[in-house]
């Protein structure tokens, strides 16, 4: 990222983001070399003492139970050090530390002291769940990435484990908490690793840990988590912003002194108890303003901000009004959290106003409650039990989200695919819209009708039809507003359509989509893969399949192990895809069946193979537009009801369907002559099917709309129109793809458009060379 255009004061060349090595992603790999013993035990001592003094919150049974993980931990991690020569011990009681802050229970503390038992020392599950309980064992587990197993990519390594630990989260939040304060630690002792890893970890920590911190409303973390990160990889550049923050401060001390005194003089006066303190931009956020909006260090004039808290919420608005009656408020620069709370539960009332020397200052109102909930997000569910409901919080605190991971790891068997779906997730910058019933919802900015459809249930989803904002009607693809009422409409016949993937914003419905067009492609496949073989193996003279009867089960296991297929549905998939061909699996199957002594029918075979391109072949399959997904019209030559056609079965592409004197074939069949099909269309299409029509028109004001009127009168639809690129002539080409019923349709069409006026021509488009036969 090159910040050239905004900051020349923070370019330098020899600033690179450390490459990263090929390693494993464990970022304190295990030492080898050992330290005194008596040392090793006063520094782990010094440590743990330290921890104990944080666990004043817990009873003596819980404290001992975390005193017992310890030992445990301290013997298993005996003689490892960390890359700064410290017992490795003092790592796992660090990551305690910051869970104790949090005043998470004794298992996440016992959990944290373990968390690299079993990757780093040998230890197994079963070895904790006898020793500390199944729920230590349990989040030690979900904390473990998946060295074990093997993965052809480190990428596809690091996506299977991510997905082990967003799982292991979504059913105990202690995971992610505990991961956070492992992670926290590693990046703070990250200058103590060779600086090749730097740039990897840095990146991991901001694509990923930091956006769930943020998404947990973990704010501390997330802060700490991101200017960590950019310390390490944009050394240079954290160390020119770093002097001229302290600058400014030491500059503007006096303002900020100033400002403070007048706030406090001003709640003294209404005898309105409250707590300021005074706020500084992270350096990463100051970065990223420069970076986006192309400032250089001296235009950002929001760095200093005062956080007041007061008692209640009404005291809140109270606080707002004093504030905007001492500075100026900046239009355009008031957000009410605490009516509409961010999807992480964050609730606080922001206003910048025009300080002293004209200086931009932002105040954040807020009751101790919220504050808490801003700074720990899920972890103030421990910190703050006896003031929160619990229900309301954890419905704020992301639980929805969490949830979601569940139901998108349903539907999403892929690691890499899975993980696209949750990263959407991480950054939800929110927008927010009512129902017809005034229920407020949070969506990511840029979500459309169809994440809102998804959202309020997928059977609305899967069934929606069209939508309306505000009572008027609008595609699907519309993206959502702030303040909008967003009503569905939902036909029971309507599926989801694969067009639809392309725009929308959440994983949610990104996988809905996904797992319903695959369960209806494979279903799809399956009866298509039943009607091939079905037809190859009456050319082998039988009649029909063998039953799945138990008699028959014999022959269908052999098959099976002849084509290394797991099951009959996906020997049929595969046939239908193309990946496996119809008529070898015939022959087999047909010597299996003659083997098991049953008699082929010689006049059959006679019938199949030597008359199977008349039309009327018992053997053809019958199309009539249903198919959807598992079978394909050529857009070469787009064939319709009416036409000569022929099936070609591609490698894993299943059935496409073409004109059977298209260019396309005639080419196809010196290659692949045994992987045509023999297809016929049903006596009634159920839909209407794509064909081009090529006008070439007089050029005058209004044809276009002369030619579109006509198309509609004849009952055709419009799905694309191509003028060309030239410039206007007396004669202009207009290219149409339109739908028809059947060829008599199209005849009826090009009839019509051949009378309208400045209409000089009209045919249908095909491939040069191709001579359209009846079917």
């Amino acid at each position: 990222m090159s910040l050239e255009a905004s900051t020349p004061s923070l370019k330098n060349p020899h600033d690179k983001p450390a490459s990263g090595a090929k390693s494993s992603s464990k970022i304190v790999p295990k030492p080898t070399t050992k330290i005194d013993g008596n040392a090793s035990a006063n520094a782990a001592a010094a440590s743990f003492a330290a921890l104990t003094e944080k666990l004043d919150y817990l009873d003596k049974t819980d404290i001992e139970s975390v005193r017992q993980a310890y030992r445990f931990a301290d013997e298993a991690h005996l003689g490892q050090l960390r890359k700064n020569g410290e017992p490795y011990i003092t790592h796992p009681i660090a990551v305690a530390a910051q869970c104790a802050t949090w005043k998470l229970d004794a298992q996440a503390l016992m959990a944290a002291l373990l968390h690299d038992a079993m990757e780093d020392c040998g230890i197994t599950k079963a070895d904790l769940i006898e020793r500390f309980g199944s729920p230590v064992a349990e989040l030690v587990d979900g904390l473990t990435k998946l060295e074990k197993l093997q993965f052809d990519t480190r990428e596809e390594n690091q996506a299977e484990s991510f997905r082990k630990m967003l799982l292991a989260m979504a059913r105990d939040v202690r995971v992610i908490l505990i991961k956070l304060a492992d992670r926290s630690h590693n990046m703070r002792t990250l200058s103590d690793m060779p600086r090749s890893k730097w740039g990897r970890i840095s990146s991991e920590t901001l694509d990923i840990y930091a956006p769930i911190a943020h998404r947990l409303g973990l704010n501390q973390t997330y802060r700490e988590l991101q200017d960590l990160a950019f310390q390490h990889l944009q050394p240079w550049r954290y160390e020119v912003l770093s002097k001229a923050i302290s600058k400014a401060r030491n500059r503007r001390r006096d303002l900020i002194e100033a400002v403070q005194a007048s706030v406090e003089t001003s709640f003294s006066t209404i005898k309105m108890e409250t707590q300021i303190y005074g706020r500084e931009k992270t350096l990463y956020s100051i970065y990223r303003k420069m970076d986006e909006k192309h400032l250089s260090f001296a235009q950002v004039t929001d760095i200093y901000g005062f956080r007041v808290v007061v008692p209640t919420a009404l005291d809140c608005y109270t606080a707002l009004g004093l504030m905007h009656q001492l500075y100026k408020p900046v239009p355009g620069k008031f957000k009410d959290y605490i009516a509409i709370p961010k999807i992480n539960g964050y609730q606080s009332l922001h206003s910048t106003l025009v300080g002293p020397a004209g200086v931009n200052v932002e105040f954040q109102i807020r009751t101790q409650a919220m504050d808490v909930v801003a700074e720990s997000g899920v972890a103030a569910h421990w910190l703050y039990k006896t003031n929160v409901q619990d229900a309301q919080l954890a419905d704020r605190m992301g639980s929805k989200w969490l949830q979601s991971l569940l139901d998108i790891h349903d539907e999403t068997r892929d690691a890499a695919e899975f993980w696209d779906h949750v990263k959407i997730d991480l950054f939800p910058d929110a927008v927010y819209v009512f129902t017809p019933k005034n229920k407020i919802m949070s969506m990511p900015r840029g979500a459309t009708m169809v994440d809102f459809a998804y959202a309020i249930h997928s059977n609305v989803g899967d069934h929606a039809i069209g939508a309306k904002v505000n009572g008027n009607q609008v595609p699907l693809r519309t993206e959502l507003k702030n303040g909008d009422i967003i009503e569905i409409i939902a036909s029971p016949s309507s599926n989801p359509n694969p067009g639809w993937l392309g725009f929308v914003k959440t994983g949610r419905a990104r996988s809905k989509i996904r797992h319903y067009l695959k369960t209806m492609a494979q279903t799809e496949s399956i009866d298509l893969g039943e009607k091939l073989l079905t037809q190859a193996i009456r050319a082998e003279g039988f009649q029909q399949l063998p039953a799945d009867s138990q008699n028959d089960t014999v022959i269908w296991d052999k098959l099976l192990r002849f084509s290394g297929n797991r099951d009959k549905a996906e020997l049929m998939s595969d046939v239908a895809l193309g990946k496996r061909v119809a008529s070898i699996v015939a022959k087999r199957l047909a010597q299996l069946l003659t083997g098991s002594g049953e008699k082929l029918d010689a006049l059959l075979i006679t019938k199949e193979r030597f008359f199977s391109t008349e039309p009327l072949s018992q053997g053809a399959i019958t199309l009539d537009g249903s198919e959807n997904a598992s079978v394909k019209f050529a857009t070469c030559c787009r064939p319709i009801p009416g036409d000569a056609i022929l099936g070609y079965l591609g490698r894993g592409e299943g059935l496409t369907i073409h004109i059977a004197q298209c260019p396309v074939v005639k080419r196809l069949q010196h290659k692949d002559a045994e992987r045509f099909i023999v297809v016929e269309w049903s006596d009634e299409p159920v839909r209407s099917f794509e064909v081009g029509v090529i006008a070439t028109v007089a050029n005058g004001k209004g044809v276009l709309a002369k030619v579109a009127e006509t198309l509609a009168n004849s009952e055709s639809d419009i799905s694309h129109v191509d003028m060309g690129s030239e410039y206007a002539q007396d004669a202009t080409d207009l290219r149409f793809v339109i739908s028809v019923r059947d060829r008599t349709h199209l005849d009826l069409v090009l009839k019509n458009l051949r009378r309208t006026a400045s209409v000089l021509t009209a045919e249908r488009m095909l491939p040069s060379g191709t001579n359209v036969l009846l079917s």
